[in-house]
């Protein structure tokens, strides 16, 4: 198995280390076809990027490119803000983007208070708790991913659970239908090998392999996606990033194509 493309990397227009030129370098270096730029969205206080970098971004990703003879895309890791699947994304800066990923974070600017206690503290707390997440934590996690999915023309969903509690197949599904795919990333474990098993046995959504890189060093970095398919049983083909091929379909654009 071999990563063709990265969908989710970080420079240090968020908390990267490094720039777009270097993340673009080392991409070519281990062998990708391409890479795509995915700083945190606004409403993370410290780390967001902000609209008026968009052009310079977008600028220096096509300088990469032409640099490295690579493809370098612009994208975002938009932040999910609440119950009603509202991103920190503005439509009106959608021209400026080639794909959009969307996660569940902490410390952000959550949508109000509700969701500060829900998705912030309930989830922290439920971490912690022996007792674990309750069943209407799960539901209504479920929903902030369910809702995201359905309003906003995501391509992945990045580190599906990672400190957030939800029904995995549940999101996976909407995923299909919508044709989201979902991350494998090798930053971080964010769901256990039955719960993956359990998206491949009852769901047919698809899936990207992504680094989420925050140093030159890590971008294309696999390791821990090898070690997951030496354990659960994902098919190949259900993975669209590796092995020489790319997504042949990314929902963004295609929504972009129809505006």
């Amino acid at each position: 198995m071999r990563l063709t493309f990265d969908y989710h990397t970080h420079t240090v227009y968020s908390h990267g280390k490094g720039n777009i030129e270097e993340n673009a370098v080392s991409a070519k270096e281990k062998g990708l076809s391409g890479i795509c730029i995915s700083d945190h969205g606004a409403a993370h206080p410290i780390f967001g990027i902000r609209s008026r970098y968009l052009d310079k971004m977008k600028q220096e990703c096509q300088q990469a490119s032409r640099q490295t003879g690579i493809e370098v895309l612009l994208g975002v890791e938009a932040n999910v803000l609440g119950i009603s699947g509202k991103i920190d994304v503005k439509e009106q800066d959608y021209d400026k983007f080639d794909c959009l990923l969307a996660g569940i974070h902490r410390f952000i600017l959550y949508d109000g208070i509700p969701e500060w206690l829900s998705l912030g503290a309930g989830n922290m707390f439920s971490q912690i708790s022996k007792k674990g997440p309750s069943q209407k934590l799960k539901e209504r996690n479920t929903k902030v991913y369910i809702n995201c999915i359905k309003n906003n023309p995501i391509d992945i969903i990045t580190h599906l659970n990672y400190l957030v509690f939800s029904n995995a197949v549940e999101v996976a599904k909407c995923c299909e239908d919508y044709g989201t795919y979902i991350e494998i990333n090798t930053k971080k474990v964010h769901l256990s090998d039955q719960e993956w098993q359990d998206l491949v046995d009852k769901t047919n959504v698809n899936f990207v392999i992504n680094s989420d890189a925050h140093s030159t060093d890590r971008v294309g970095d696999d390791k821990l996606a090898k070690e997951l398919l030496q354990r659960v049983n994902i098919p190949l083909e259900r993975i669209k990033n590796i092995n020489g091929n790319k997504p042949n379909f990314l929902r963004f654009a295609d929504f972009k194509e129809k505006l």
